[in-house]
């Protein structure tokens, strides 16, 4: 089956929920299989609104740090499943996953580097802590050459590509972010585990989200190599070509992907929304220079889109209170109706960044 970018990005749009606005809660949502990253403070729930009309709270959803060491919303009642299937494959998988010029030892070790951490996070995180105490206690814990001296808080601590990834096999949530980082003990935290077991799982879920793809793509989402994911790449999947590019999907995805219509509508997706997070990103922006604008070293905006295409990016400034000022730059010249129903959509953005109104600024 010869699939063209246009059906490819059909198809995401509508599996990640941005097609039609549903009326689910949030732990309800086909999105949060891979869970949704907290990119910015509430960048999560403008990620929900973009996809239910629903209360954007709910006490069955978790932060933890999960792929790539990032932090996710996840359901809690996934974590048992989720800590097995991001547990690293192999050494070499776990070397990838560690990979840091500040501690290079993290190579060397292996699996047992995320072991190790993730032990001392049971010991130390016993009930809420300052993120800077647990970093402190869990340094002191682990070998030295897993730690390094870092200039900017004058203090000698784990390196961030061991200690994000080994948080949730350590039993910890993300309670609180920013100034105030607080972590706390996951309540009847999955065990330690001894293997990895789910990557299958994972695999489909990435491909039933964010496919059609292949062993690069998914590799690249979890941080470690293609020729790690090839080893443990499902069978039974349906294959077709995506512009020449062998790539697959969930078995009987090809069926649905072919019955998918082109998605209508306004959607302000949030920096690092799940519809970004593929990493074929040249299928969703094929212009080099708008992919330079989306995905920066710092400081990415969030992406306008429009009848399931990237039209533009957009920032917010909340003006105490009361209002969101989103300043819009257009991809290219917009018809009138089509700015209207962006400035109408801005309100759903005000509904999750709780405030009483938003206003629209092109620029």
């Amino acid at each position: 089956m010869k699939v063209s970018r246009e059906q490819a990005l059909a198809y995401r749009v509508t599996a990640l929920g941005l097609a039609e606005r549903s009326t689910a809660r949030p732990a309800d949502l086909p999105v949060l299989d891979l869970g949704i990253q907290e990119y910015t403070p509430g960048s999560e729930r403008v990620a929900l609104a973009a996809r239910t009309g629903a209360e954007l709270s709910d006490d069955r959803l978790v932060t933890v740090w999960a792929a790539r060491g990032a932090p996710h919303q996840h359901r809690r009642r996934d974590l048992g499943w989720l800590v097995q299937a991001l547990w690293p494959l192999s050494d070499a998988d776990a070397a990838a996953r560690t990979k840091s010029a500040q501690v290079p030892a993290a190579q060397r070790l292996g699996i047992e580097a995320i072991r190790v951490t993730a032990r001392a996070f049971r010991e130390v995180v016993t009930g809420p802590m300052p993120r800077g105490e647990v970093s402190a206690e869990v340094s002191r814990r682990i070998p030295a050459e897993l730690t390094y001296d870092c200039r900017a808080c004058a203090a000698r601590h784990v390196a961030g590509t061991v200690w994000q990834p080994a948080g949730l096999p350590g039993g910890v949530l993300v309670a609180a972010r920013g100034r105030d980082a607080l972590l706390a003990p996951i309540a009847g935290a999955p065990p330690l585990p001894g293997r990895n077991a789910g990557i299958g799982e994972l695999i489909t879920a990435y491909l039933r989200l964010l496919g059609p793809a292949g062993p690069a793509e998914v590799a690249r989402y979890l941080g470690t190599t293609a020729t790690e994911i090839k080893r443990v790449w499902p069978a039974g999947l349906d294959e077709v070509t995506v512009a020449g590019r062998r790539a697959w999907l969930p078995a009987g995805g090809a069926a649905t992907l072919g019955a998918v219509e082109r998605p209508r509508g306004v959607r302000f997706l949030p920096p690092m929304d799940p519809l970004l997070q593929a990493r074929d990103r040249e299928l969703l922006i094929p212009e080099r220079d708008r992919q330079k604008e989306v995905w920066r070293v710092l400081g990415n905006p969030g992406v306008l889109l429009v009848d399931g295409e990237p039209a533009g990016v957009w920032r917010a400034k909340t003006a105490g209170r009361k209002r969101v000022d989103l300043t819009v730059t257009a991809f290219d010249a917009m018809p009138a109706t089509t700015r209207k129903a962006v400035e109408e959509e801005a309100g759903v953005v005000a509904r999750a960044r709780e405030v009483g109104a938003a206003t629209v600024a092109w620029s």
